[in-house]
């Protein structure tokens, strides 16, 4: 099944890629693989998810900033490639997670963006992945998401 159709049937859309805010590029193609920079959980504009999990956020929260992050992401995928269709597979996720002190449960906010992930693009969004806790993000936002997917030629 298309991509986009799984995407409306679970209720969501991708947005709209967002620009850069640095100096380095949303997106860079290599042979067959797309490495999409880190996204934070933003939606229409604003951050979704600020503080640290495990103090300021739950697990859920962080989740649900996960997927979001994913869904920006794959906007980033699909303004390169048209199409969600034309992802092959994907093939890494990195996830970091704004930790409270002692929080160790990076790989189940992790979860959200793989899970999601899978419900999207089946068996092909099944990726190796690295959930890691840090002391500080941009904006303050919970979680950043990095994306390495695999396109047709």
């Amino acid at each position: 099944m298309n991509p986009e159709v799984r995407l409306k049937d679970m209720g969501m859309s991708l947005p709209r890629p967002a620009s850069p805010v640095g100096s380095y590029l949303p997106c860079v193609q290599v042979g067959d693989l797309l490495f999409v920079s880190g996204q934070l959980p933003m939606c229409d504009g604003r951050l979704i998810a600020r503080g640290k999990v495990g103090a300021d956020l739950s697990i859920e929260q962080a989740q649900e900033a996960a997927r979001q992050a994913i869904l920006n992401a794959l906007a980033q995928v699909a303004g390169m490639i048209d199409s969600l269709e034309h992802v092959v597979r994907v093939v890494r996720v990195g996830v970091f997670v704004n930790s409270a002190p002692r929080f160790t449960d990076q790989a189940k906010v992790a979860n959200g963006a793989s899970d999601l992930l899978v419900g999207i693009f089946g068996d092909a969004g099944r990726h190796a992945r690295a959930a890691v806790g840090v002391n500080e993000l941009p904006l303050d936002a919970a979680v950043e998401v990095e994306l390495i997917v695999q396109v047709r030629r």
